[in-house]
């Protein structure tokens, strides 16, 4: 068996946007091992911003509403050693609280003036109420959270 591996096409600088219906977002809560509230997260916007300079690093910016009112900011990528994965440092701006979050990106598709990203990040509940005063219902328990995120930069 042969590993080959597959050459990553960074877009041109630029602004890149999400076209409507071409992104996903989900809030999952976990009480253990067991999820106990799963629900799509409207996600009104993100955004790819690719500067011009190769010193500077691309900001990713994703707009939440509904249940998790917020904006995930990150000015801070580090490409990962396999060359399609992203790690992200970001803040999580809740209610005017910003709140750190570690969101790794996967790179599906990566080409000319396209990119097809899908992330996760997990949250502790109990650090992100207490910090920003974020509350799921109390008929949903909850120990920890996951942000699932996708989106079709163009």
């Amino acid at each position: 068996m042969t590993t080959v591996t597959l050459p990553t096409v960074s877009p041109p600088p630029g602004r890149y946007a999400v076209a409507p219906g071409r992104s996903f977002a989900e809030l999952t809560a976990y009480y253990g091992p067991l999820a106990t509230l799963r629900r799509r997260v409207t996600l009104t916007g993100a955004s790819l911003t690719v500067p011009e300079s190769a010193d500077a690093r691309p900001v990713f910016r994703f707009d939440l509403a509904g249940t998790m009112k917020s904006s995930l900011v990150s000015e801070h990528v580090e490409p990962l050693a396999d060359g399609r994965h992203l790690q992200l440092l970001a803040d999580l701006d809740v209610r005017g609280v910003t709140f750190p979050v570690l969101l790794r990106l996967r790179v599906v598709r990566c080409a000319e003036g396209r990119l097809l990203a899908v992330g996760s990040t997990r949250l502790s509940y109990r650090l992100l109420r207490r910090a920003t005063g974020f509350r799921l219902p109390w008929s949903r328990p909850a120990t920890r959270l996951r942000l699932l995120l996708a989106a079709e930069f163009a």
